[in-house]
């Protein structure tokens, strides 16, 4: 849906917004690859990596396809947010495992199983019912 607001204000404003954009996908990216870097040293110092540590490692590593996928796509599929929450969850039964009540626990994996769930859902609908690509406006579909 076109927007009604004029061209000379929406130009600038589309503008200013893109370079907004830019400065934050820059800092997300820096900001992830120096808690990437912290993480490595926080490892090679204690000599002694855990399953937590691997754990956190792969959110960054999501955090970073995520910012990938948005600048080669322009969008951010609804999977990477939801295997960023499995991770968190795991990592926080696993950091919390002595403390945490039993029934917490069962509540932080039905709450990661949902997730799963939820994800196999969106990858089955992306199977059967795949987006269609908008057709650009004068371009003739070919019967190939």
């Amino acid at each position: 849906m076109p927007s009604h607001l004029p061209s000379s204000f929406s130009k600038p404003f589309l503008k200013v917004f893109h370079i907004l954009e830019a400065v934050l996908l820059t800092a997300i990216t820096l900001a992830t690859v120096v808690a990437m870097v912290n993480e490595f040293i926080h490892v090679f110092v204690n000599r002694n990596i855990q399953l937590t540590d691997i754990l956190l490692m792969f959110i960054y590593l999501e955090i970073l396809a995520m910012v990938q996928q948005f600048v080669a796509h322009g969008k951010i599929p609804v999977r990477y947010p939801l295997y960023i929450a499995i991770m968190a969850i795991a990592r926080y039964i696993t950091l919390g495992m002595k403390e945490l009540d039993g029934t917490f626990i069962i509540w932080l994996s039905l709450a990661a199983f949902v997730l799963a769930a939820a994800t196999v859902l969106i990858r089955i609908g992306h199977h059967y019912w795949p987006y269609e690509e908008p057709e650009e406006p004068g371009k003739k579909q070919s019967d190939d």
